[in-house]
């Protein structure tokens, strides 16, 4: 595990507004830091994945900068942006993550691709909010509040029938492979986010099985 020195986790501000949670870490190695921030007015004037309409309000929700792994075993820092009330814990999770070396493709705003869920997954994007309807619903997602997460989302796809829609995930679909990135029930991923009460989809019975993603309620 590549940072396993870091197990001292420093506060260095945390306010309702925004802060600063620093991991300590051995001379030289990387440290992972997570900050909390309100949605700048920058941001807010050329978001596309939100809306008149949607069911959360900017002022809810918040801006998470965030150190992780590349698959280049390179320390990076990446953004999502969550609802106000899970920040606290969104960032705990991924300090677990960056200690135990997992790695996370690519983390940017949904916003760089047009608010296109498709175009993001194609990416290999890690990504959080986004206003738009659940996957083969009508109703709103837990990403539309803030409330979910989807994780290196080519090598955990969303599964339907035994098929996924993305070509490049056609060799994750076996989940017995130990593969880079890959999510399975018990590793570190999915025991940081059962720390905070979060479920998998993963788990989900029936014929889908959405491997990328975690929320607050398990849907």
């Amino acid at each position: 595990m590549r940072a396993v020195a870091a197990l001292a986790v420093v506060l260095v501000a945390l306010a309702a507004g925004g802060g600063d949670v620093a991991s300590a870490a051995g001379a030289g190695e990387p440290r992972f830091r997570g900050t909390i921030r309100a949605i700048p007015e920058q941001l807010r004037d050329r978001m596309v994945s939100w809306r008149e309409g949607c069911p959360v309000g900017l002022d809810d929700l918040r801006l998470l900068e965030l150190t992780h792994w590349g698959f280049d075993g390179k320390a990076r820092r990446g953004r999502l942006i969550v609802h106000e009330d899970v920040a606290r814990d969104v960032v705990s999770v991924f300090r677990r993550l960056f200690q135990a070396g997992y790695p996370i493709r690519r983390m940017q705003l949904v916003d760089a691709y047009g608010g296109d869920d498709y175009r993001s997954i194609e990416a290999d994007n890690t990504s959080a909010f986004n206003c738009r309807n659940a996957t083969g619903s009508g109703n709103w997602s837990n990403h539309a509040y803030g409330y979910a997460i989807d994780l290196n989302p080519l090598e955990n796809p969303y599964v339907s029938g035994g098929r996924t829609s993305h070509p490049r995930s056609e060799r994750y679909l076996d989940r017995r492979r130990r593969l880079k990135g890959m999510i399975r029930e018990g590793d570190v991923v999915t025991r940081a986010f059962d720390a905070i009460g979060w479920g998998w989809g993963g788990r989900w019975t029936g014929s889908v099985r959405d491997y990328q993603h975690f929320s607050i309620n398990g849907r």
